[in-house]
């Protein structure tokens, strides 16, 4: 219901419910029950809605919907390509099930990017961190530009300690913490 609110710029009536909650004091700020559908105003920024549902049970869901990128035309030309990014640190993440894996992982990361010169750091990272599935063995490689993430990625594939490298191995994962 929200969704298509958003999208079509209308704040739709308050469903099932005839008159207010005397247990609130709706005079005291400015939310009101709508009794009618009205226009959602342009305000220059992307329309936001909260949605809540309460179960009997327990069990609450909380999401916030925000409004979708206006599409672009397909008929204007193409944005020219980014130039690479250079000094500009960028961090890449690796995982394996084991030391060993993690090391080999480095060494095919590192022969795949010696074949693409022109790879730019951030989509690698970008790609590493969300396209990759997460494992016990980690490492996190930070450097400014191409040589040092090159350099750290021989340096993790050779098992060694380099500026701007971290490896560890993931806990039990019995301590969680929840901000509500």
């Amino acid at each position: 219901k929200m969704v298509l609110a958003i999208q079509h710029g209308v704040l739709p009536q308050t469903l099932n419910v005839d008159e207010p909650t005397p247990h609130v004091d709706w005079s005291a700020g400015a939310v009101a029950l709508l009794t009618e559908a009205r226009e959602w105003p342009e305000t220059g920024r992307p329309r936001r809605a909260a949605v809540s549902s309460f179960g009997i049970s327990g069990t609450n869901a909380h999401t916030i919907i925000e409004q979708a990128p206006v599409a672009v035309d397909e008929t204007e030309a193409p944005a020219p390509a980014a130039a690479p990014r250079t000094g500009v640190p960028t961090t890449w993440v690796l995982s394996a099930k084991s030391p060993e894996g993690l090391r080999d992982q480095a060494a095919r990361l590192r022969a795949h990017l010696a074949e693409r010169p022109g790879l730019d750091a951030a989509d690698v990272a970008f790609t590493l961190a969300t396209r990759r599935t997460a494992f016990e063995e980690r490492a996190a490689l930070v450097a400014g530009d191409r040589d040092g993430l090159l350099s750290g990625l021989d340096a993790l594939a050779e098992g060694r300690g380099a500026a701007g490298l971290v490896v560890d191995t993931v806990g039990d994962g019995k301590v969680a913490f929840l901000f509500t």
